[in-house]
Parts: C-alpha cells; structure tokens; sequence
C-alpha cells in the first residue's frame, strides 16, 4: 500500500488544498466496467482509491468528507462504512486481493480513527429525563483539523422526542454547564 502522495490519481491530486498532506491510501474494489465501487460513478479502475490527508477522508467518486463530519466508521474485510453528518451513510468496498495476495487495511483503519478522533473536543452523555435514566442525550463539540472554529452536536438517544421542551431546556442547561467546566 503505498503512502505519502505516491500513485494518486491527478484528478483527486488536483483537488487537494494547499499544504493538505495525504498520510494513507487504499485501492478499493472496482465491478465489471471498471467503476469504483463507491456511492458514484465516477473514475476508472485505477483510480479506485480512498485517501486519508490531514484534512479529509477522499472517496474514489470524487467526493470529499471532513474528519469533523463523520460520525461514525466501521470496518468488514470487505467494506468500509461511515456516517456522513447530515449526508447519511456510505459504504465503499474494498479491494480484498490486487495480486492474488490478501490486502491488509489495518494501517489506513487506524488513520481514519485516529484522525476522526482527533476533532473531538469533548463527548459527554447526559442521562435524560432524570439522572439515573439509562436513556439520555451526547454533546459533542468538534473541530477541524488545523481550525478554530468548534461546532457543537446534540445525538438523541433512542425513544427520545425532540419536540418534548424538557429535553431542549436539558440540552441548553447541559451544554451552559460544559462550556463553563471545559472552557469550550
């Protein structure tokens, strides 16, 4: 698997922002035709790869995903799995053999976490509609790598209705309380 920029295809190269620096790559898997098996069409065969740079995660259909917008990954031997926030889920398959020999996609596994971790700031749950509730809310505060600006996330857990103004004054109450306590 090479690293660091080599075998990027030009078109995705092109698009990188200035001092954007990839650390890993993957070559994903392509059906007949030769179209990257992604959530698009775009592209060829060789240039059916997934790379990591320090800014994003970048799909072999041309699309670009901030570390801060991804919820969520999770990894098969043959599929990569995310959670795009306010884009839904995406599944890219992997390349499970290039000559014959088995691929291993531990090393880029381990940078998507580790940069997708890398934008959280604080990750709290608050048990809801009282203390000791196994159900409740997370705030979530992030940011870009590089950047200054933190964006705050509220995931309900499940049963929860966020029409209910209980649970909105539990969320202001909370996030007053994390932005005293954390400095955030």
């Amino acid at each position: 698997m090479p690293l660091f920029g080599q075998n990027i295809p030009e078109r995705l190269r092109s698009r990188l922002e200035r001092g954007e620096r990839v650390l890993s790559q993957a070559r994903v898997a392509a059906p007949a035709g030769g179209v990257p098996a992604s959530d698009s069409s775009e592209g060829s065969a060789d240039d059916a790869v997934l790379v990591a740079t320090t800014r994003a995660l970048h799909l072999p259909d041309g699309h670009s995903v901030p570390w801060q917008d991804i919820d969520q990954a999770r990894w098969s031997p043959d599929t990569l799995t995310f959670v795009e926030e306010g884009a839904g889920e995406h599944t890219v398959r992997l390349r499970t053999e290039l000559t014959g020999d088995p691929v291993d996609y531990r090393r880029f596994a381990e940078t998507v976490a580790e940069r997708v971790t890398s934008t959280i700031l604080v990750n709290r749950f608050v048990p809801f509609p009282d203390a000791e509730s196994a159900t409740g809310f997370r705030l979530v505060a992030r940011r870009a790598p590089l950047g200054s600006e933190i964006g705050w996330r509220v995931h309900l857990g499940e049963g929860l209705d966020p029409e209910d103004p209980r649970l909105s004054d539990a969320v202001s109450r909370a996030l007053a309380l994390l932005h005293e306590q954390m400095g955030v």
